[in-house]
């Protein structure tokens, strides 16, 4: 008689590492022309990594694309170009800078936060490529809107999404045929959290902006959040930059990013951080999303991530 091998049971990373590689591997065979949108943050890092474990030794069968703000922290764009160019990969930048100059987008006053209009820039890179999939590295636990979000986010000839409209994706069967125009928002890590994110890292062992860990950084406070001290951001009366350490738990704009009180200085320090705390990333530290409940629907609703 045969012997009959016995696997172990997967635990529960390697479960959300198997399902997120197939998503991965399941919108590559279905599209014509996918990419991956790779900012240097820590979920598009996660994404990184199973794109290699997806796909290596071979090259990706997409190039990356960041929509740059031009407002982004210096530590993060020089990680993604050092990340990017260890992997020998294609990169795209397009730039809502350039989207302004060329009146693309128009801003309601200069000190306005550009994260709400990379959705134009996006819509345009898209166009530009004739992209039919976008990898994304979106959660259900950030926040309401993206939790009602399908792992494969259906979008319009105009780049919209209509929460009544998606497919049902029961058995995890992923339906990724798109008509002309249309496109997806491809969404891998969907259902991890974001102390899941943390541990693949540790475990992983995944190199990070070094703003992620606690710094001291000069900041000023604004509205229950600390802000780093930028050229990008206008003082107001009463704002007193200060010196604090801090470290960040999502990045995006220096004008709506929001820093956290830390001393966290190692990936052991801040996965046990991130276990002890009961507030979303987004919720604690993004004033575009706290801006109202419905600001990132809204968002979404018009083509953003």
């Amino acid at each position: 008689m045969n012997a009959v091998l016995k696997s172990e049971p997967l635990d529960h990373l390697e479960w959300l590492e198997s399902e997120s590689i197939h998503i991965l591997r399941e919108v590559v065979a279905e599209s014509a022309n996918p990419a991956l949108l790779f900012s240097g943050g820590k979920d598009s890092i996660v994404m990184l990594r199973l794109a290699e474990k997806a796909f290596r030794p071979d090259p990706f069968p997409f190039p990356l694309l960041h929509i740059d703000t031009e407002h982004n922290f210096p530590e993060v764009i020089a990680f993604r170009d050092a990340r990017v160019a260890e992997l020998g990969e294609r990169l795209i930048v397009r730039s809502v800078g350039d989207s302004i100059r060329t009146g693309r987008v128009r801003l309601r006053y200069p000190d306005e936060s550009r994260n709400p209009h990379q959705t134009v820039t996006l819509l345009d890179a898209i166009a530009e490529h004739r992209l039919d999939a976008c990898f994304g590295g979106a959660r259900r636990d950030e926040e309401r809107a993206r939790a009602k979000e399908r792992v494969l986010s259906f979008r319009d000839d105009f780049g919209q999404w209509d929460p009544r409209r998606q497919r049902p994706e029961l058995w995890d069967l992923y339906n990724a045929r798109v008509r002309r125009g249309e496109n997806i928002r491809a969404f891998p890590i969907s259902n991890w959290t974001e102390l899941d994110v943390w541990q693949y890292i540790a475990q992983e062992e995944l190199e990070l902006p070094n703003i992620y860990m606690a710094h001291e950084r000069e900041v000023f406070a604004r509205d229950g959040m600390l802000y780093a001290v930028s050229d990008f951001v206008t003082l107001m009366d009463g704002e007193t930059p200060f010196i604090e350490s801090v470290r960040y738990r999502t990045v995006g704009d220096m004008s709506c990013t929001g820093a956290v009180r830390s001393t966290a200085r190692t990936l052991p320090a801040v996965v046990a951080e991130i276990a002890s705390t009961n507030i979303t990333e987004r919720g604690e530290t993004r004033a575009d999303d706290r801006a109202s409940e419905a600001a990132m629907e809204d968002r979404k609703r018009e083509g953003y991530f």
